[in-house]
């Protein structure tokens, strides 16, 4: 559905569109009497009898800017800029069906649309003003209420309209007969013609400057992307590097404990091979003497030697031979303490060589990670430099693309709703929701009835403004007086504020039925609903609502008994996640 701007044109401009209608009307209108049709919408299938009533101001058309409906009197009069232009009968909503009264706004056209509630009843030339399925569309008038709830207009009356009317062109449904009468006060907008002439140059300006830092944005985020993907492999990298850091390191820290071991077991080896040395030098010269003395003893005995000398030869003998076996053994030691020896030397050269490889490994290891580190803190400052560039590109790009929403807003006409429900008011460009503020209200506990003030041209001084009242209270210029507009609000949309702006004041709170496909939407609630009651909220999520603990509340907050039905627009996410699994535009009838 497109909202495209409803501005008023000049009537020279506007061809006279409804006369061939009216002209084929009127030259029936004597002919037959409008038929009696059962309730419901059931398609007539006979010919389509001549429809009375239908009436045309003498005059050029504009544009039409808002439908006023009368339930009382089953009429509908269209208006543009200049007051009336056409006047038709309806037929609303039967008892227990009725048509809701309120404010509306056309929300979606249909020129050939068929009921998904009733039979697949046709609907001819259907104008949505709810999406769960209130609509002006043509069908047969019976003379009284007789629809669902639906506004069913002259066959011939629809379809000329159809094609006239703009998308978002205000429909307002009173109880009693009700007509834009011409108003003016100081609070209601006084647009500035200069910032009106630069709104469209600005505009530009900004959408062409949001577009740049789209472009930037998505430019740095690219660059902060890649930055952090370098990163991460020489993080693996550093991560290797450190690891095998630690392994040499202990691999540097067991040669240590070797080589310690290995000069310890070759002092061990040192000291035995030294001891040794010393017992086979001490045993050999004990054996040099004991040789010595036998034989100097067995010069002195002489041959043949006596019984005595033979026993003592014989006792210096096994001495003799002690000694050699002692001096034999003490040699064996030696050479196993020289071959420890070589072996702990061995051993011990192995040992250094290892500890010096185990060193040089280590020191290498340790360079090539300082280098890592150093370059991984590099690039970690380039990734930090990318992603907060890209953080502050974005930063503009949200700041720039709101400057420039803003700026095209200013070309839409501005509506404001007031609530003294929930004395606040909301702020919106046609079905944009924007943002709403507490709003100080005289006497809150008094009603102020519901008021409708449209602008519906430009003139010299700045707007002229029309005040439809379809709920008493105090009358239209009260309940205005009674209510402080925040000066912030004026200064933002007053500049720059159109024909079709409008301000809204109601007791009402805003329907279930405002969403972010809709105008705001207020239904009295003191008028029989029944035609809107008995019909599916098109908005009810099953999740969250218009109350803080819903993804409405920063725009809305909350509704009182409205509270529990919300919808707003959060992206292309919202259509992706919402529009199968919760029926959200299912459109019943």
């Amino acid at each position: 559905m497109t909202n495209r701007p409803m501005t008023a044109q000049p009537t020279k401009a506007i061809r006279r569109w409804w006369g061939p209608a009216i002209a084929a009307l009127t030259a029936t209108a004597g002919l037959t009497a409008l038929s009696a049709a059962p309730p419901g919408h059931a398609a007539v299938t006979q010919a389509r009898p001549p429809q009375l009533g239908v009436t045309a101001a003498q005059r050029d058309a504009g544009e039409p800017i808002m439908a006023v409906i009368s339930i009382k009197s089953q009429q509908v009069t269209i208006y543009d800029a200049a007051g009336w232009i056409l006047r038709a009968p309806v037929s609303t909503g039967t008892t227990g069906r009725e048509t809701p009264a309120g404010i509306f706004s056309v929300v979606e056209k249909d020129k050939d649309h068929h009921s998904n509630l009733y039979d697949d009843a046709s609907m001819p030339n259907m104008q949505r003003i709810t999406w769960s399925g209130i609509a002006m569309h043509g069908g047969p008038l019976p003379g009284h209420p007789a629809s669902h709830g639906c506004v069913r207009l002259p066959y011939d009356f629809a379809e000329n309209l159809f094609d006239k009317t703009p998308m978002g062109m205000r429909v307002i449904i009173s109880p009693d007969d009700a007509e834009p009468v011409a108003f003016s006060d100081p609070v209601l907008f006084a647009p500035n013609a200069d910032a009106i002439a630069a709104a469209p140059g600005r505009a530009e300006k900004l959408a062409v400057e949001a577009a740049e830092a789209a472009k930037a944005a998505d430019e740095a985020k690219k660059v902060g992307v890649e930055a952090q993907r370098s990163t991460v492999a020489l993080t693996a990298s550093l991560r290797k590097a450190e690891w095998l850091n630690t392994r040499t390191d202990a691999e540097l820290a067991y040669a240590d404990k070797v080589l310690a071991g290995a000069r310890a077991n070759q002092a061990k080896a040192e000291d035995f091979k030294q001891k040794a040395s010393a017992k086979a030098q001490e045993l050999g010269t004990q054996l040099d003497a004991a040789k010595a003395d036998a034989k100097s003893k067995a010069d002195v005995a002489g041959p043949p030697p006596g019984a005595a000398a033979a026993r003592e030869a014989a006792t210096l003998t096994a001495s003799l031979r002690k000694v050699e076996m002692l001096k034999t053994r003490a040699h064996a030691e030696l050479a196993d303490a020289e071959k420890m020896l070589a072996v702990a030397n061995a051993n011990l050269t192995r040992a250094e060589d290892q500890k010096q490889k185990a060193a040089a490994k280590a020191s290498e290891l340790k360079t090539q990670l300082d280098t890592a580190k150093a370059d991984i803190k590099s690039k970690l400052d380039v990734a930090a430099a990318a992603q907060s560039a890209a953080k502050a590109a974005e930063a503009k790009r949200s700041e720039t693309a709101k400057a420039a929403r803003d700026a095209k807003l200013a070309l839409e006409p501005v509506s404001l709703f007031i609530s003294r429900k929930t004395q606040r008011i909301y702020v919106r460009h046609g079905i944009e929701p924007g943002y709403d503020l507490p709003v100080r209200i005289r006497n809150p506990d008094k009603p102020l009835g519901t008021h409708i003030f449209t602008a519906v041209a430009r003139t010299d001084a700045g707007l002229r403004w029309t005040a439809v009242t379809i709920d008493n209270g105090d009358d239209a210029k009260a309940a205005l007086d009674r209510i402080a507009i925040p000066q912030e609000v004026l200064d933002r949309v007053a500049p720059t504020a159109m024909p079709r702006s409008s301000i809204v004041i109601s007791d009402e709170p805003l329907n279930r039925e405002t969403n972010y496909r809709t105008e705001f939407v207020v239904v009295l609630n003191n008028q029989p609903q029944g035609g809107l009651a008995m019909r599916r909220p098109a908005n009810d999520l099953g999740r969250g609502g218009w109350g803080n603990s819903g993804f409405l509340s920063g725009f809305f907050g909350g509704f009182g008994n409205d509270s529990r039905y919300a919808a707003r627009r959060v992206g292309r996410d919202y259509y992706q996640n919402n529009y199968y699994q919760n029926n959200y535009y299912q459109r019943q009838w």
